[in-house]
């Protein structure tokens, strides 16, 4: 911790740097004198020499002012050294009796609670999992927590006073989990942030450690700490039997009176493998948000990547699945909830992770947004997987709209597979709007489904019903002996609107999936469009939510049937006192 108001070191870089470019600029001016001040006359006639009179007297009255400022530089730059040249002499006399000074003060304390009054504490040593030193009572940050061994948990971050942050946890041993960070101030200050987990042992089954809790931030204002990330398996492939799952990210630690939660760990990557008789391990989850009373909840963690093939792709073995997005932070009293994490991508043939659900608002503030249904490995190759769903969004309290329900995951490069559901729309406060549901994925660019559009939130009071999720588009159906086009998901319906509000519109369904020409010649069938979702309903006051349109026809090759557009969703319902009914899509 620096006492010091001025650093003598930064200013004597700066006076070096000042001076350089003073030397730059007086080369220029230098380079610049002869070519404007001795200007030529254009011509032998008066106008001509008078505009180079002009010139010229105009780059003489240049380079004076010029010479004035870099004499007026020079002063100031000898200025500048001759005041770091102080500041140093000043810090060499005092830093003795100031030390000496400390020391007496903090004797009482560090002799009965072995904790300063002012001053960091101490940092754990690293290989040994020892917890961070309490910083001083009155002002200090907490130690950072100390490595583990293999094996062995890190150090959790020691806690502030009065006034500081809180100490980093320390990074977990090869397997073990990260330790927690240290609690903040009791006025003001952080929590520290959690120790990322150990990497997992290269054995078979070995899972990475969990990310270590993000510290709480307890006093008038400071967020919470991060929570650290889950550790990896990183080691080589496992020949045999299952590799090892990531670990779980760390949640994150709560605000202060003021201020935000802290942001989840990420989940750790699970193991890879490379031969026809070992299975890949998944990823680990993502860590919740931090809460906060005022302020905004923490983010979820990411969910970790589930392990994949990493040669033998053409096996029938499969990856894992991604991990779970971690859940948003909630607020209870002003603040929007923290949006969820994205689910982890799925390996070879696994699933993509589930999107973390949405925070729920304070009293005053809107719900966290879901989070991404997790995506597949986009690598060529890929026998089957399917996206994850979306989280949900967070719902609101009394005064705020519901956040929007996460997209389900897809499939952009993969060969095959199913488009993840997106997430439903939270509810909104007594006032506002529901929040609007995912949109499904998109299936395998060869086979499967488009994944469903998520509902949207319904309103309470006054507000309008969110609008449904569209529908994920198809492709071609791996059960059907032509490979004939899947139909396209359905839109989500419309939320239902408050007594004075409207309904949601539904979404609009999604493409159904294109025949293939796969089997000399035969012909196949196109998908038929996805469902519209229906209209939201009105209850008092207010027009029913129009519904959703159908989704476009799949086209067929080879002479098959070419698909129907998907029907439209049902307007909703007018509200009992006034309104009009929602039109069908």
């Amino acid at each position: 911790m620096s006492y010091l108001v001025a650093v003598p070191d930064f200013v004597t870089a700066a006076a070096a740097d000042l001076a350089h470019i003073g030397s730059s600029l007086e080369t220029v001016r230098a380079a610049a004198a002869i070519p404007t001040t001795q200007i030529l006359a254009a011509g032998a006639d008066e106008v001509s020499a008078a505009v180079a009179a002009l010139f010229s007297n105009h780059a003489q009255a240049y380079q004076a002012v010029s010479t004035q400022t870099a004499a007026f530089h020079a002063q100031f730059v000898q200025l500048l050294q001759s005041g770091a040249g102080a500041y140093a002499s000043a810090e060499a006399i005092n830093a003795g009796p100031l030390q000496t000074l400390l020391t007496l003060i903090n004797a009482p304390t560090q002799t009965l609670f072995a904790r300063p009054l002012i001053g960091d504490g101490v940092n754990g040593n690293d290989e040994t999992g020892a917890v961070g030193g309490a910083g001083g009572f009155l002002y200090g940050n907490g130690g950072r927590g100390g490595s583990g061994a293999p094996g062995q948990a890190g150090g959790a971050g020691g806690a502030a006073g009065l006034i500081g942050n809180g100490g980093a946890g320390g990074l977990g041993g090869a397997g073990a989990n990260g330790g927690a960070g240290g609690t903040g101030g009791w006025l003001f200050g952080n929590g520290g942030a959690g120790g990322s987990g150990g990497v997992a042992p290269d054995i078979d089954g070995a899972a990475g450690g969990n990310g270590g809790m993000g510290g709480r931030a307890i006093g008038l204002w400071g967020n919470g700490g991060a929570g650290g990330n889950g550790g990896s398996h990183l080691g080589d492939n496992t020949p045999v039997g299952t590799g090892g799952m990531g670990g779980n990210g760390g949640d994150g630690g709560a605000g202060g009176l003021l201020g935000n939660g802290g942001a989840g760990g990420h989940g750790g990557t699970g193991n890879k493998v490379d031969t026809l008789i070992a299975n890949a391990g998944g990823g680990g989850a993502g860590g919740a948000g931090g809460t906060a009373l005022i302020g905004r909840g923490g983010t979820g963690g990411t969910g970790g990547q589930g392990g994949w093939f990493a040669d033998s792709i053409d096996s029938a073995h499969y990856g894992d699945d991604g991990g779970v997005g971690g859940a948003g932070g909630a607020v209870t009293l002003l603040g929007d909830g923290g949006a969820g994490g994205a689910g982890g991508y799925g390996g070879l043939s696994g699933t993509g992770g589930a999107g973390g659900s949405g925070g729920l608002g304070g009293l005053i503030g809107a719900g966290g947004a879901g989070g991404y249904g997790g995506e597949v490995v986009p690598v060529i190759g890929a026998t089957h997987g399917d996206g994850g769903a979306g989280g949900a969004g967070g719902a609101a309290r009394l005064f705020g709209n519901g956040g929007s329900g996460g997209a389900g995951g897809s499939l952009y490069q993969g060969i095959f597979g199913n488009g993840g559901t997106g997430g439903a729309g939270g509810a909104s406060g007594w006032f506002g709007d529901g929040g609007a549901g995912g949109q499904g994925g998109t299936s395998g660019v060869l086979w499967g489904k488009g994944g469903d559009g998520g509902v949207g939130g319904s309103a309470t009071l006054v507000g309008n019903g969110g609008s449904g999720g569209a529908g994920g588009s198809s492709a071609g159906d791996p059960v059907s002996r032509d490979l004939d086009g899947i139909t396209g998901g359905s839109g989500g319906a419309g939320g239902v609107g408050g007594l004075i509000g409207n309904g949601g519109a539904g979404g609009a369904g999604g493409a159904g999936g294109n025949g293939l020409d796969a089997r000399n010649g035969d012909p196949a069938n196109g998908g038929n469009g996805g469902l519209g979702g229906n209209g939201g309903d009105a209850r008092w006051i207010g027009s029913g939510g129009n519904g959703g349109a159908g989704g476009a026809p799949g086209i067929a090759v080879n002479g098959g049937t070419p698909g129907q557009r998907g029907p439209g969703g049902t307007g909703g319902a007018n509200g009992v006192a006034a309104g009009v009914p929602g039109r069908h899509g």
